[in-house]
C-alpha cells in the first residue's frame, strides 16, 4: 500500500514528540489560526438529501458555540449516524480526515457528523487548543503535570463537547436517535471509549486510542480501562500493525472480555512505512477496514433493519 506520509504525517507525530521531549505542541501548528465562521450553512432536510457533500453546522456546549461538519447519505431519512471524534491535530488539519471519512460513511447509508471540539478546527475560537494546555502544564510541572492535564481535559471539557454534539445530533429529524454510534482515532479514539461509557451509543469504534501516550500515561490507562468495563455499548478496537503501540487495543479488549462486555479486536497489516503512517490508518485506511467496521455497526446498530447501500 502506498505511504500516506505526504498527506497525514503531521496529524499525530507532533503530539508524540511534544509529550516525549516536552516541546510545546503549539510551535508545530501549520499556518495561521482559523476563526470560526460567522454564519451556519443549513443542513439539507431528510426528504431532499442530495448526496454526500459536507455541510457545516453549529451546536452548543456549555454556553460555547462549536462547529461540526455533516456528510449526508442519499435518499430519505431518518438514517443511522456516526459521531466521529478527531484527534489532537491543531488548526484545521483534522478537516482532511473528515473529508476522507465522511463520504465513506455516507456511501454506506450513515450520516457522518464530525464535531470540532473547543480549540480546534472550526471551533478554534471557542477555547484554548488542548496541545497548548498540555504544554503549559508541562512547563510548570513537568511531564507528570502534562499527562495529568491531558487526561483531565479529555475527561472533562472534550468529553462535554462530544456529549453536546451527541445531544444535538439526536434531535435532528434526519437521524434515527436509537442508531447513533461513536468513533474516533488517537485522542478521538480515547473520546470514543469515554463516550461509550457515558453516551448511550449503539456501538463504538476505537482506532488507535491512546497509542502514542499509553506507556507515558498510566492515568490514561486507568481511565480507559474503567470506561470499557462500564461501557454501555459494544466496542470495536483496531489498529495497524505498525502503529506506535498496540497495547491499548490488547489491554482494553481484554478488560472488556473480563467484564463480560461485547467487543471485537483486530490488528491489521502494516499501513504505509512508518509508525506515523500506521497511526493514521483509522483516518485513511477505509479501503482496508470498511467491511469490518460496517459489519460491526450493522450487527449492533441496525439489527433487522440492516439495509446499507
Amino acid at each position: 500500500m502506498p505511504s500516506p506520509v505526504d498527506k497525514v504525517r503531521y496529524l499525530h507525530k507532533a503530539f508524540a514528540a511534544a509529550l516525549a521531549s516536552m516541546v510545546a505542541l503549539a510551535v508545530l501548528t501549520v499556518g495561521t489560526a482559523v476563526s470560526a465562521p460567522t454564519s451556519t450553512t443549513s443542513v439539507t432536510p431528510a426528504d431532499t438529501v442530495t448526496g454526500d457533500v459536507g455541510e457545516v453546522t453549529t451546536f452548543q456546549s456549555g454556553g460555547k458555540v462549536l462547529h461540526g461538519v455533516l456528510y449526508m447519505p442519499r435518499g430519505r431519512g431518518p438514517f443511522p449516524a456516526i459521531l466521529y471524534n478527531h484527534g489532537s491535530a491543531p488548526g484545521m488539519l483534522s478537516k482532511q480526515a473528515f473529508d476522507a471519512l465522511g463520504p465513506v460513511f455516507a456511501e454506506h447509508g450513515w450520516v457522518f457528523f464530525g464535531p470540532y471540539r473547543r480549540g480546534q478546527g472550526l471551533s478554534a475560537s471557542a477555547g484554548p487548543y488542548i496541545g497548548d494546555r498540555i504544554s503549559e502544564a508541562k512547563k510548570t510541572g513537568g511531564m507528570a503535570a502534562g499527562v495529568a492535564a491531558m487526561v483531565h481535559l479529555l475527561e472533562t471539557d472534550h468529553l462535554q463537547d462530544q456529549l453536546a454534539a451527541l445531544a444535538w445530533l439526536r434531535k435532528q429529524s434526519f437521524v434515527d436517535p436509537a442508531r447513533i454510534a461513536v468513533a474516533g482515532n488517537s485522542f478521538g479514539g480515547v473520546e470514543a471509549v469515554l463516550g461509550a461509557e457515558q453516551g448511550d451509543y449503539c456501538a463504538a469504534i476505537d482506532s488507535a486510542g491512546g497509542a502514542q501516550s499509553w506507556t507515558l500515561a498510566p492515568k490514561l490507562q486507568t481511565v480507559m480501562m474503567r470506561a470499557v468495563r462500564n461501557s454501555k455499548s459494544a466496542i470495536f478496537f483496531f489498529q495497524a500493525a505498525n502503529d506506535y503501540d498496540l497495547s491499548p487495543t490488547n489491554a482494553l479488549s481484554q478488560a472488556m472480555k473480563g467484564a463480560g462486555k461485547p467487543y471485537e479486536r483486530k490488528i491489521y497489516p502494516t499501513y504505509g512505512s512508518s509508525a506515523d503512517d500506521g497511526h493514521t490508518f483509522g483516518y485513511f485506511g477505509a479501503s482496508v477496514w470498511a467491511d469490518d467496521v460496517f459489519r460491526f455497526l450493522a450487527e449492533h446498530c441496525l439489527g433487522s433493519h440492516a439495509n446499507q447501500s
